[in-house]
């Protein structure tokens, strides 16, 4: 059980761990704890509205797509021009003493290839997972994120992603809680 507590204060790593592109952005913060969670929920959602998928391997995708990143930090897009991070190895140290190592390898991998269509909405949700947060910095007024929304936006692959983005782009981000008040 040795390897199962090293893999879970790994994994609860993440929840300490900021992203990094936030600071390019000039505003906003989010854990890659935080990003995981709202990634694998939303897959949790499209594998109950597209019948076809395997659920649990779309929801599993997600929650360890970033899991080498306990390791390596988060690299945004203008870092990774400079310096590089060798994701796979970092993944492969992280797992090797697990008997269920390969399966998140092999998670991993399949997210990364983007070929399947569990991969493909899983990609999709980590990009929904981003536009939720600019659409929260929108609605609070912060200056930036329209710009970002639309180059989010074009990285959508599937009919199912970018219906969700554009309803969630009409949708104020805190609707849910004016939704039926009364005093």
């Amino acid at each position: 059980m040795k390897q199962i507590a090293d893999i879970l204060f790994e994994a609860r790593m993440l929840k300490d761990l900021k992203r990094s592109g936030y600071a390019f952005l000039g505003n906003g913060t989010e854990s890659i704890a935080d990003h995981c969670f709202t990634t694998t929920f939303i897959c949790w959602i499209m594998a109950r509205m597209v019948p076809e998928v395997n659920g649990e391997r779309l929801t599993a995708m997600a929650l360890v797509h970033d899991m080498a990143e306990a390791r390596t930090g988060d690299f945004n897009y203008v870092q990774k021009n400079y310096a590089r991070v060798d994701e796979a190895a970092a993944l492969t140290h992280l797992v090797r003493d697990l008997p269920f190592g390969p399966d998140i390898i092999a998670l991993v991998a399949e997210f990364n290839a983007g070929k399947t269509l569990e991969a493909r909405l899983a990609k999709d949700a980590d990009q929904l997972s981003f536009i939720l947060e600019l659409k929260k910095l929108k609605d609070t007024g912060a200056a930036f994120p329209d710009r970002w929304l639309e180059v989010i936006g074009e990285r959508l692959k599937t009919d199912m992603g970018k219906q969700m983005a554009a309803d969630i782009l009409e949708t104020r981000w805190d609707n849910w809680w004016l939704n039926g008040y009364s005093e």
